[in-house]
C-alpha cells in the first residue's frame, strides 16, 4: 500500500483522503489552518467539512509540507484553483523525485489561462509525471461510500493504469483515458454551465430550459475543449456529461447553487460571502470566456454568465439574450 500526500483539507481532500485510508493506504492529509489541522487531529474528522464522517486509522492530518510530503509515493492537489500554484511551488522542492502528481482541482488560471496540470508542470519544471482524475463527484458522497465513477487521464497511460489501480476501491471506479485537455476542460467548463442551470432553477423557468441549457451548454463546453485539442469523445464521457449533469442538477452543487440564488435577485457578493467552500464556477467564467476568445470560440452561454456575474445585465435578461439569438442548425 501507498503513502500517499493530500494537499487541500477541504471537502474533497478530505472525502479522498478517508477513502484512500480505507483501502489500506496511509493518506497524510494537509491543510495550512493549523487551527483546524489540530482540531482534526484530536476529533478525528474534519470538523469545518464533512463533520459526519469519522477519519480512518490511516489518516495522518498534517500542517507541514515536508510530513505531507515524506516518502509519498502520490501527491494529489485538492486545493481550489486559485491558490494551486502558490502551493505546487511551496512544495516542489521537497516532493519526492518518483512522486506521481494527481490533480484533482478543475479551474483555469486567471490571466495565463493555463490548465491546472499545466500549472503543476511549471511549477515543478515537468520534474514529475502528472495525471488528472476528474467527473461527477461530491465529496460527501465519496465519503459516504456511494458508488461513484470517475475518468483518469495522463499522456502517459502507463501512468494513469497506476493511479486507477491504487485509487479505486469498491465504492469508486476510474476509467483511464489519454485526453487529458477534454478531462480538463470538461471538468472546469461545466461549473459556469452549472451556474446557468441555477439561474434556470432560480427564475422557475421550468425543465424544458433547463433540459436545453445542459444540452447546449455541453455542446459549449465541447468546442472549446476540441479548439484546444481534446477529442470530442472525451466530452460525451463521465468528465463531460457525466460531471455536467451532475452538477446542473445535484443539490450538493455549489455552482449551481450560485445561480439560483442569482435568478432568486440576490447579488453575487453576498451570496459568495455566505459560503464556506468555493464555487471555481465563478472565477472560471472570465477565464473560458478569454480562452474561447483567443481560440475564436463562440461560448454564448458564458458569454451571459460573465455580463450575469459582472452585474451587466440581470439573470432574466440573459436568458431572453440566449433564446433570441439567431436561429442556426443544431449540429
Amino acid at each position: 500500500m501507498s503513502r500517499i500526500a493530500v494537499l487541500g483539507a477541504g471537502s474533497w481532500g478530505t472525502a479522498l483522503a478517508v477513502h484512500l485510508a480505507r483501502n489500506g493506504h496511509q493518506a497524510r492529509l494537509w491543510g495550512r489552518d493549523r487551527e483546524l489541522v489540530a482540531r482534526m487531529r484530536d476529533q478525528r474528522c474534519n470538523p469545518a467539512f464533512l463533520q459526519e464522517i469519522p477519519f480512518p486509522d490511516g489518516i495522518t492530518p498534517t500542517c507541514r509540507l515536508d510530513e505531507a510530503l515524506d516518502a509519498a509515493s502520490y501527491v494529489v492537489t485538492a486545493v481550489p484553483s486559485h491558490g494551486l500554484r502558490a502551493v505546487v511551488r511551496e512544495a516542489a522542492a521537497i516532493i519526492p523525485a518518483r512522486a506521481i502528481l494527481v490533480s484533482m482541482t478543475k479551474g483555469i488560471e486567471p490571466g495565463t489561462l493555463r490548465r491546472m496540470s499545466e500549472v503543476i508542470q511549471e511549477e515543478t519544471s515537468n520534474r514529475h509525471e502528472v495525471a488528472v482524475v476528474s467527473g461527477p463527484s461530491f465529496a460527501l458522497e465519496v465519503a459516504r461510500q456511494l458508488p461513484t465513477a470517475l475518468s483518469v487521464a495522463c499522456a502517459d497511460t502507463a501512468v494513469a493504469i497506476a493511479v486507477q489501480d491504487d485509487f479505486r476501491g469498491p465504492s469508486l471506479r476510474l476509467y483511464v483515458t489519454d485526453d487529458v485537455v477534454g478531462v480538463e476542460v470538461g471538468g472546469a467548463a461545466k461549473n459556469v454551465i452549472a451556474i446557468a442551470a441555477g439561474v434556470v432553477d432560480g427564475l422557475g423557468l421550468g425543465h424544458n430550459a433547463k433540459a436545453a441549457l445542459i444540452t447546449r451548454g455541453l455542446v459549449e463546453v465541447a468546442r472549446l475543449a476540441c479548439a484546444l485539442g481534446a477529442r470530442r469523445d472525451t466530452l460525451a464521457g463521465l468528465s463531460g456529461l457525466g460531471d455536467l449533469v451532475l452538477t446542473c442538477t445535484g443539490e450538493l452543487s455549489r455552482n449551481r447553487h450560485v445561480g439560483v440564488e442569482l435568478g432568486r435577485g440576490r447579488p453575487i457578493g453576498e451570496i459568495l460571502s455566505g459560503m464556506r467552500m468555493v464555487a471555481e464556477g465563478v472565477r472560471t467564467t472570465h477565464a473560458a470566456l478569454a480562452l474561447g476568445a483567443q481560440h475564436e470560440v463562440e461560448l454564448p452561454i458564458t458569454s451571459q454568465m460573465a455580463a450575469v456575474l459582472d452585474g451587466r445585465r440581470t439573470p432574466l435578461a440573459a436568458v431572453e439574450q440566449l433564446m433570441l439569438r439567431p436561429p442556426k442548425a443544431e449540429h
